[in-house]
């Protein structure tokens, strides 16, 4: 090497690597997959997380529907992806909680995927159709024993959170309701308002319509806290079933290997997104409570659910593989 180019050369070869790689990070648009299609919640909670995360890290963020498959292409697309932080997804429960705990899938939830944070999550609700003599959860208990094998409930699906979710109500109830699986939540719904059905446990937001309308009842939130929306709605906590909880959550995942300092700088400017208050208003539309973690924190909280759930389908025996 000559002498100037080594002088040049010099400042570079000094710097502390950790230092370059974040002064480098971004310096194009980063992919951020939402593994499902445009128009939906899941996709309203992205868009207006990585408007205002951009802005943050002084660079675009592209979001790209990836629908199909229960969220496994995106899975896949996104474990195959090279780990420079230029491939993000927004992982939910269903891709790595519900759906791990129920199916064989071509992804490895913990293994193929770097946790980078939380974004935020609404509960579920236990709500029961109107025209029905009952007003909280012991009631419902009560109802549900004095008509054994005369009560049911929908869900969005085999396997979907709803399902899942009530499952484990019955569970910790010892008593048994039939399950009507449905394809989608909005066909659930319909039944549930027609009397078809008689229970059900959807993600608060999915909910909210239907009970400003009048046509279902809320009982019981998950968590251990109550509902800001819902203030008179008691947990399910409250109400007897000390420690229940789900939720619909929604987190930010990239491929294996990313580099520490690539996902502490992309956690720490989400986290600073999360506490705006004007991006709590915005996903309040869809009942989602900002839920800042750390990367260490948020793997975690993904081990743990996917071990709940998981422990949930052996002892119900629910395996939806073909």
């Amino acid at each position: 090497m000559k002498r100037r180019d080594l002088l040049s050369a010099a400042p570079l070869l000094l710097a502390p690597t950790g230092l370059l790689h974040a002064q480098a990070f971004p310096t194009r648009p980063i992919r951020y997959i939402v593994p499902v299609a445009a128009g939906g919640g899941s996709d309203m909670v992205g868009r207006t997380v990585t408007e205002r995360w951009g802005k943050l890290l002084n660079q675009t963020i592209v979001v790209d529907n990836q629908g199909g498959g229960g969220g496994v292409i995106a899975c896949q697309n996104t474990a195959k992806a090279a780990p420079d932080g230029y491939t993000l997804m927004q992982g939910y429960v269903a891709t790595h909680g519900t759906s791990p705990a129920t199916r064989k899938l071509p992804y490895d939830p913990i293994r193929d995927f770097t946790p980078i944070g939380m974004i935020g999550g609404t509960p579920n609700v236990l709500v029961v159709n109107s025209a029905l003599p009952i007003n909280s959860v012991k009631e419902f208990v009560e109802y549900v024993r004095k008509n054994p094998g005369q009560v049911s409930y929908g869900s969005a699906g085999a396997g979907s959170l709803t399902h899942l979710t009530m499952e484990l109500f019955k569970l910790q109830l010892n008593a048994f309701m039939v399950h009507i699986p449905y394809r989608g939540i909005a066909p659930a719904f319909t039944d549930l308002m027609g009397g078809q059905t008689q229970a059900m446990f959807p993600g608060l937001a999915a909910a909210v319509p239907h009970i400003k309308s009048g046509r279902v009842r809320p009982i019981a939130v998950t968590g251990l806290k109550r509902h800001p929306q819902f203030k008179d709605v008691p947990t399910l906590d409250e109400s007897g079933f000390k420690g229940f909880d789900a939720m619909q959550w929604y987190g930010v995942v990239g491929p294996a290997g990313m580099p520490a300092a690539v996902v502490k700088q992309l956690n720490d400017t989400l986290n600073t997104v999360l506490q705006a208050s004007d991006l709590r208003e915005k996903l309040s539309i869809e009942a989602v409570e900002p839920m800042p973690m750390s990367a260490e924190q948020f793997a975690q909280y993904i081990k743990a659910d996917i071990a709940r759930w998981t422990k949930l389908a052996r002892e119900r025996d629910i395996h939806l593989d073909s």
